[in-house]
């Protein structure tokens, strides 16, 4: 998983609440279990003018020009800016999958649904809760500057606007570990695989009828 520090970068708007996975990644596109190559299909039934279909070309398919991800000033954003309860509904990995293929690091929302949340930690997505009157003030400063961009610092718990103000955020210290070091539960179970070795060689000794049908 890759690590999260700090990313400073573009900011694109999901102006609407309630988000849910369906929306985020449609549901014919949860036959893969790769991880990868979902972002062509991020917010398909909103980006694209037509039905998308699992590894059709999305380079030849009508786009919806009114929505936010197809406008040129928006084109490599990396933080998303939504509103509550973004990831709600079923509990599909393939969202942060989904964002994260595309390009975002962090997500800034008033609340997120309990399952995506925990999800985005373990898919090396950020996702941080700021009260709405601070989030609604982002999105009028994005929608009033062309290039918005804001710094989430995931050391400092903190995102800095262009201005220079600091917003701190809460983040479990567990969590914020394992994205400082781009760990998830199998990392993790790797970081003990000098115990693990350890205790399965003295189980052997102790009890080798155990291991007779392990070769």
């Amino acid at each position: 998983m890759k690590a999260f520090t700090v990313e400073t970068g573009l900011v694109a708007p999901m102006d609407r609440a309630n988000v849910d996975t369906d929306l985020i990644i449609p549901k014919q596109f949860l036959k893969s279990i790769k991880r990868s190559g979902f972002g062509p299909n991020l917010f398909d039934e909103l980006r694209y003018l037509d039905e998308g279909q699992p590894g059709e070309d999305c380079s030849q398919r009508p786009l919806n020009t009114e929505f936010p991800l197809n406008f040129p000033r928006y084109q490599g954003a990396s933080i998303l800016l939504a509103r509550e309860n973004f990831g709600c509904g079923s509990s599909r990995e393939h969202a942060p999958w989904a964002l994260e293929d595309y390009g975002f690091r962090c997500v800034i929302a008033p609340s997120f649904a309990d399952i995506f949340y925990n999800n985005c930690f373990k898919n090396g997505v950020l996702p941080i809760a700021l009260d709405g009157a601070t989030v609604s003030r982002l999105f009028d400063e994005m929608y009033a500057s062309e290039g918005y961009q804001l710094t989430v610092d995931l050391r400092q718990q903190k995102v800095v606007t262009p201005s220079g103000e600091e917003i701190p955020f809460e983040v479990d210290e567990f969590r914020r570990h394992c994205l400082l070091e781009g760990l998830d539960d199998i990392g993790l179970t790797l970081k003990s695989a000098d115990a693990i070795r350890s205790y399965e060689q003295k189980m052997r000794q102790q009890s080798p009828w155990l291991f007779d049908v392990i070769k």
